[in-house]
């Protein structure tokens, strides 16, 4: 499993120019951008962990499409910090990842448990700006 550690990077200029992979709608509101990894490390249809500061941790994934989602790595099910070595499908057209442990599946747009409404995973907003990925926290 890959884990990689991010560090805080200031709000970058209204001028510079970022791709939006807009694969969620985030919630409304200032983010702190986070650097993640290049875009380059990541492999299509696979996840990797990402420490977030505070301890917590997202699973970040590149689907076949090039869209690239973040939700929170700790299975709600299991408690344990494997998301990120889930399994990416669909669902209806909505994109989705299982968990490798009980099998649950989510909604990589909305984080939601797909077959128990009240469970869900946090989602994050991420961009790409200059071959870096970065993840949007709410402050």
């Amino acid at each position: 499993m890959t884990t990689l550690t991010l560090s805080p990077v200031e709000e970058a200029p209204t001028t510079s120019r970022a791709v939006v992979r807009p694969g969620m709608l985030p919630t409304p509101g200032t983010r702190q951008w986070i650097v993640a990894c290049p875009v380059s490390r990541l492999v299509p249809g696979r996840g990797v962990a990402v420490l977030l500061p505070g301890s917590a941790q997202a699973a970040l994934f590149l689907l076949p499409n090039g869209m690239i989602y973040a939700v929170g790595n700790l299975d709600p099910y299991a408690g344990a910090a494997v998301i990120s070595r889930g399994l990416t499908g669909d669902r209806a057209g909505d994109p989705t990842v299982a968990s490798p442990l009980l099998k649950q599946v989510f909604s990589l747009r909305t984080g939601v448990a797909l077959d128990d409404p009240e469970v869900a995973l946090p989602t994050y907003a991420v961009r790409v700006q200059h071959g870096t990925v970065r993840l949007g926290l709410p402050r």
